[in-house]
Parts: structure tokens; sequence; C-alpha cells
């Protein structure tokens, strides 16, 4: 079996509905990884609505910006170079409070469909911003 390479060129962000203020592009899904590895942007103010993954595990491993994770109704700052751990269930969701856009690298436990919902939403930009901060995110 060959190895699989995302490069920061082939970045496809997507919002899961139109209108939404993140964006999310799939870098590993479970055709090719027990874990779902995803790029995640937030616009400034941006925010998803209250979600909650009955059977999986989320982490967040932020890059860029800064915001607010609420879990359960506890209210958590976050900011680059932290590390959110969301049990499964719980119910949450993540404001960007930073001046720009704020980003993770976000990965999912099983998947439980997270990938394939991601893929079907409307695409959106993927832009200069987000293949830099995906560049940036390789460790050297």
């Amino acid at each position: 079996m060959l190895p699989v390479v995302i490069a920061p060129g082939d970045l496809q962000m997507h919002h899961i509905s139109a209108g939404d203020s993140v964006r999310l592009g799939v870098l590993a899904g479970p055709e090719t990884s027990p874990v779902t590895v995803i790029l995640e942007s937030w616009d400034a103010g941006g925010a998803q609505p209250p979600n909650s993954h009955a059977h999986s595990t989320e982490l967040f491993v932020f890059l860029r910006g800064s915001g607010v994770a609420t879990c359960d109704g506890n209210e958590v700052a976050v900011a680059a170079g932290d590390t959110l751990v969301l049990p499964l269930g719980s119910l949450h969701y993540i404001t960007n409070t930073g001046p720009g856009r704020m980003y993770s690298i976000t990965l999912m436990s099983p998947d439980d469909g997270f990938a394939d919902l991601v893929r079907r939403g409307p695409a959106a930009d993927t832009d200069d911003e987000d293949r830099t901060v995906l560049a940036e995110a390789r460790v050297p």
C-alpha cells in the first residue's frame, strides 16, 4: 500500500452548511486513516452551532488565533499552541474571539460520518492564508 500525501495546494475547504462562519478541509478521512484529520478555520467572530458526536472524541490543536470553547456549559479560553479534547457525547462549540481567523488541526475518532458531512457541504473559498497555515504546521 502506498502512503497518501495531501499537499497544501490540494486543500479544499467546505462549509457544513451555507452561510457558516467556519470552514473545514479534510486532510485524511476514514478511507485512509482510523482518525479523521481536518484543517478548521473560524472567521473573526465566527463559531460553529452547538453540536455533539455521540460516538466520537474530538481533539483540536490550535495553530493560530484565540477563542473560547464551550463544552457542556463550561467555557475555557483557547489559543495557538493549545490542545483541546472534547469527550464523546459532549455538547460543544468554539467561538473565535480574536481579530483575524483562528485555525486548528481537528482530529475525530472514530469518524462516524464526519469527513463525509464536511465533503458534502458547500465548497468554500480556499485561499493563500489557508495553505500557508497548513504549510507552517508541518514538523521540521
